[in-house]
């Protein structure tokens, strides 16, 4: 198979970008890449059209499982009122039978303008009084449940233990029904349970959204939707027996304690990279702290708009230490998410450790959105991958300093001084979170603007990368988090042939235009598994 009459780009720059070329595959590969026209006598020839062929995206943080129940269940990511809400809820469960659970996902009560104020266990009562119900907000970071569902909580010895910041309690000091942060997974985790047949039908919702924007291998933490890795595991993997799974994926184990991570240990063999041909396993995912909307994430100081409090580190260090360390012993890689500088700090001294083996485990650390000079240094020797989701900026950029000291400011979402530094970065969505449009995330860490080109000439400027290097966090730098930087990532002969095709060449487009760019093919392992 050749396509023929194409432009190359790469962020390693090694194709003359004015000329055309003709990419030789052959099976899963990359067999050959000639100058255009292409002369030789294969008989199956595509003609590009003049069309650009890039690397297709590695997305390296994402919860593709939640991304596609949102797709397939029932999504309040529209509604606009309680009343809204209420009714969205009755259409889609139009039958109950006791003991059924009502789910939703991605509501924002703090725009309703019909309640002064955010919705409790009390609220949901007007559904149905004696039901289950979880509704988890936009960010994933919040949820509210019934009366109902708190009985079954108040049972549970382990979620006591859960911050008890994470959980809001009523003027008379009980549990309202509203958790924050790690008490949210605990509740999805332990409640949240589906099959592995309604797992594989939200996967085959959600997977044709990526190949449409040309991601062809993804980094997943989606235990906390599913209850268990094995079922997890099952879902992907008889996905990929089916032929339904265009998509390599690595996927995580989140664990709330040392104990979880023995557990896995000790009845899996299997550790970081092993698995099947696409299936594989990915990272330990820890969480350190919450997130700076609620306050959560652990700041070094105090909040600017909330002086009363600087967060929450959800351990201790002496078990985030044993944490990596147990995982590093045993050949897995972890994966700390930590928003505020304090949690940074935090995963960062863990991963100073010799144990820790970070350089050559590749150990990773979540969103480090608030950072310092003295953590870029320390950063800067030890080499812990980060990975960045700029497209978060996109809503935040206005609110950065009620979060955080004026004078750290300038050290928010500082993917240039990581660059600049040697720390590697990846580029990723965070889905739903975050957009997942790669282009659009290429588009902010570029720009550092909104999508209407505010403010004027970027927020914290001095932090924007270039097309080149947004591309590489989107490309090698994963696949290097794969230790399979030699085999794909690349346009490179022997690697493996996931490709994009592109209208325009992202060199050539105005900066400002860069989340316009549409993929017009896509290609997973030499065959078009998506075409405009």
């Amino acid at each position: 198979m050749i396509i023929d009459n194409v432009k190359l780009y790469t962020p390693y720059g090694i194709y003359n970008e004015d000329k055309k070329y003709a990419v030789e595959l052959d099976g899963e590969k990359i067999a050959a890449i000639h100058e255009s026209p292409y002369d030789g006598n294969d008989e199956e020839v595509m003609d590009g059209e003049g069309q650009v062929i890039t690397p297709s995206f590695n997305d390296s943080h994402m919860h593709l499982l939640r991304y596609g129940l949102l797709k397939k269940e029932l999504d309040l990511t529209q509604v606009t009122s309680w009343k809204e809400m209420k009714e969205e809820v009755e259409k889609h469960y139009d039958s109950m039978q006791e003991g059924d659970w009502i789910f939703g996902k991605g509501f924002d009560d703090s725009k309703f303008e019909d309640i002064d104020h955010l919705l409790t266990a009390d609220d949901l009562s007007e559904i149905q009084v004696d039901a289950y119900i979880y509704f988890m907000h936009e960010d994933g970071h919040e949820c509210v449940i019934s009366r109902k569902a708190l009985e079954l909580l108040e049972k549970e010895e382990d979620f006591k233990k859960e911050p008890d910041e994470f959980k809001e309690k009523d003027e008379h000091g009980n549990w309202n029904g509203r958790f924050k942060d790690t008490a949210v997974h605990y509740i999805k985790h332990h409640f949240w349970g589906r099959s592995v047949d309604d797992a594989k039908l939200a996967l085959e919702t959600g997977i044709p959204h990526l190949s449409q924007y040309g991601i062809t291998s993804v980094h997943t933490d989606d235990i906390n939707f599913i209850g268990t890795y094995e079922k997890l595991w099952q879902a992907y993997t008889e996905l990929e027996q089916e032929g339904k799974l265009p998509l390599d994926v690595h996927l995580h184990h989140y664990i709330f304690n040392i104990n979880d991570l023995e557990e896995y240990l000790e009845n899996n063999k299997k550790r970081t990279g092993d698995g099947t041909d696409q299936v594989k396993v990915g990272a330990v995912k820890i969480f350190l702290d919450g997130t700076q909307r609620l306050f959560t994430s652990a700041m070094r100081n105090p909040y600017p708009v909330e002086p009363s409090t600087h967060g929450t580190l959800i351990y201790t260090q002496e078990q985030v230490n044993e944490m990596v360390r147990v995982a590093s012993e045993n050949g897995m890689q972890v994966a700390m998410h930590a928003i505020g500088d304090r949690a940074v700090e935090q995963a960062v001294e863990a991963l100073e450790q010799e144990q820790a083996q970070t350089k050559s485990m590749r150990h990773r650390i979540i969103h480090a959105q608030t950072l310092g000079p003295d953590l870029i240094d320390r950063m800067q020797k030890i080499k812990p991958y980060i990975e960045t989701q700029p497209s978060f900026l996109l809503g935040e950029w206005d609110k950065k300093e009620n979060w955080t000291p004026k004078e750290l400011v300038p050290y928010c979402d500082a993917f240039n001084s990581l660059v600049g530094a040697h720390i590697p970065i990846t580029l990723s969505s965070d889905l739903p979170i975050g957009a997942l449009n790669p282009f659009v995330s290429i588009f902010t860490a570029v720009n550092r603007t909104d999508l209407e080109g505010n403010p004027e000439g970027g927020w914290m400027p001095q932090e924007k990368i270039t097309v080149d290097q947004a591309f590489h966090g989107f490309t090698e730098s994963p696949a290097e988090l794969e230790y399979r930087e030699g085999e794909k990532g690349r346009l490179e002969v022997g690697h493996q042939a996931d490709f994009v095709l592109l209208a325009q060449h992202p060199k050539e487009v105005e900066p400002g235009d860069l989340d316009k760019i549409e993929v017009t093919e896509t290609w997973f392992r030499g065959k078009r598994v998506y075409k405009k």
